[in-house]
């Protein structure tokens, strides 16, 4: 029901655009979240949008590591919700997975729907 897209390999300091795309459902009832996870780490909640339909609409969220180089969004008339990464560091590389609910998850990533991940490698 979540698509995940857009990861690849960037050097540091490059940038990418990740995309998450809802099949059966319309993102802008949710909402999305991303998180990602490296080899041998805990998953962690990276990013969220909230609900178009909560009284917080519109309210985003970034975790520290992220804060002033990734931009979350949606574009409502693609179903679709994007991950603007730039200033890339080889610590931002995980699988990047989104993720959908009622309410963002901050801290313990509980959401219901959750898409396959994308990989993004950032390396010289």
């Amino acid at each position: 029901q979540l698509q995940a897209s857009g990861g690849g390999l960037v050097q540091p300091g490059g940038s990418l655009r990740l995309s998450c795309e809802g099949s059966g459902l319309i993102l802008d009832d949710y909402a999305v979240g991303w998180v990602r996870q490296a080899p041998g780490k805990e998953r962690e909640g990276v990013s969220c949008i909230s609900s178009e339909d909560s009284n917080d609409e519109g309210v985003v969220y970034y975790a520290n590591s992220v804060k002033d180089r990734f931009t979350i969004s949606r574009d409502s008339a693609k179903n679709l919700v994007y991950l603007q990464m730039d200033s890339l560091k080889p610590e931002d590389a995980a699988v990047y997975f989104c993720a959908a609910d009622s309410f963002c998850s901050i801290g313990t990533n509980e959401y219901d729907y959750w898409g396959k991940g994308t990989l993004v490698t950032v390396s010289s």
